[in-house]
């Protein structure tokens, strides 16, 4: 016992040997005991922080691989599909068919073909003509402005009569997708009206409410039926004709069968045209992603030759006897301009021309006509007029 309380009289002597009291010394110990504990705190505190930043971690590294392991997935899906298309194409050259020809995409929706006044056009008669059984094409026949108030309530009989007047005729051949109701066509069909023609257009078996299966064959005729139904009912009256895109093809088949029954048109205008339909299916913006493609002919542009799809125009120009005017735009994105300039070079020189007149226009990329506005041009009604060689269209019914 003697042992043990030395300690404690000593340190009380202590204590009272520097004046502190007892009270003073409690509180001393207190603190110090406050001190230790802290310490002892302070040594395990960060451990707990450091395990929830370990497991935030982990999750975010877990985030990021799962990230990872979906784009992977992703990317690995498209790339198959890549790879897969052109296998696709080859073994259903049908596929080929139906994206050159688009007559599956109508637009604008909703359009009543039945009533072109709908699209501001109450100068035009809509009627259907039968080039063989099974096939029924739609038509649009829109009379000169001029003429537009006389037209009001007339029949399709007015109308067929009213194509022997003095006013000339176009007949326009539209490209693909859509149909004859396409705004751009709208557009252009009261253009060529205001100038005092006649057009007539029609939507291609398989197009709009058209009946049948489309095919370069099959839309060849109905445009010739078309040509014939209108020469019948003319007279002497100019017909002309206007293919655009798609529809430059389709003129130009036409035009060289006539001219090879020596039933030529008066003209050939053909608006953003192609050499032939490997070229335009190569120069193709759709087209860019396959163009460096391992046997990129052999998977997509044999296809469509095996499907009988040419429109050769580079072919059929050194076989057509009569004047032809080309319009291009700079900027056009869907049927590059070269490719214009160069089925001009290659119409200039043919014997086939030779006493005939064949004129490219070109219009600046800075006049943003692109594939389908060249009827903004305000120059157009000039160029027709000195093309087709005459100073205005009649005006006398």
């Amino acid at each position: 016992m003697r042992k043990r309380t030395e300690p404690v009289a000593l340190e009380h002597e202590r204590c009272a040997a520097s004046g502190l009291s007892s009270g003073s010394a409690a509180a001393a110990l207190d603190v110090d005991c406050r001190l230790k504990q802290n310490l002892r705190l302070a040594g395990k505190g960060p451990a707990e922080p450091r395990c929830t930043a370990d497991a935030g971690m982990k999750r975010a590294l877990g985030r990021r691989k799962s990230l990872w392991f979906r784009l992977r997935k992703i990317l690995l899906c498209v790339l198959g599909l890549y790879v897969a298309i052109p296998f696709l194409i080859k073994l259903c050259p049908g596929i080929q068919a139906k994206l050159i020809f688009l007559n599956f995409v109508r637009v604008p929706y909703f359009i009543d073909l039945k009533k072109p006044q709908d699209q501001g056009l109450n100068h035009t008669c809509n009627y259907y003509l039968q080039p063989e059984e099974d096939v029924t094409i739609g038509v649009w026949h829109t009379v000169p402005a001029v003429w537009w108030k006389d037209a009001q309530g007339k029949d399709q009989m007015w109308y067929e009569d009213a194509l022997a007047s003095s006013h000339p005729i176009i007949l326009y051949l539209h490209g693909n997708a859509g149909t004859r109701g396409g705004d751009h066509r709208v557009e252009l069909y009261k253009v060529l009206s205001s100038l005092g023609y006649h057009v007539v257009t029609f939507d291609y078996r398989g197009w709009g409410d058209s009946v049948g299966t489309p095919s370069e064959r099959g839309m060849t005729y109905d445009a010739l039926y078309v040509f014939d139904w209108i020469k019948a009912r003319s007279g002497d009256n100019p017909v002309y004709i206007w293919g655009h895109s798609l529809g430059t093809g389709v003129a130009t088949n036409l035009v060289r069968r006539l001219c090879e029954r020596e039933t030529p048109p008066d003209a050939l205008i053909l608006e953003s045209p192609f050499t032939n339909i490997r070229e335009e299916a190569k120069s193709h913006p759709f087209s860019v992603i396959y163009r460096y493609f391992p046997g990129f002919d052999w998977f997509f542009l044999d296809p469509i030759t095996s499907s009988g799809i040419k429109f050769a125009n580079d072919e059929n120009v050194k076989h057509i006897s009569c004047s032809l005017l080309i319009l291009h735009a700079e900027d056009d994105p869907v049927v590059p301009f070269q490719l214009g300039r160069k089925l001009y070079n290659i119409a200039a020189p043919s014997r086939s021309f030779r006493d005939f007149k064949v004129q490219f226009i070109p219009f600046h990329s800075d006049l943003g006509y692109r594939h389908k506005y060249i009827y903004k041009s305000p120059e157009l009604p000039r160029i027709l007029r000195e093309f087709l060689g005459k100073s205005e269209p009649g005006r006398q019914h």
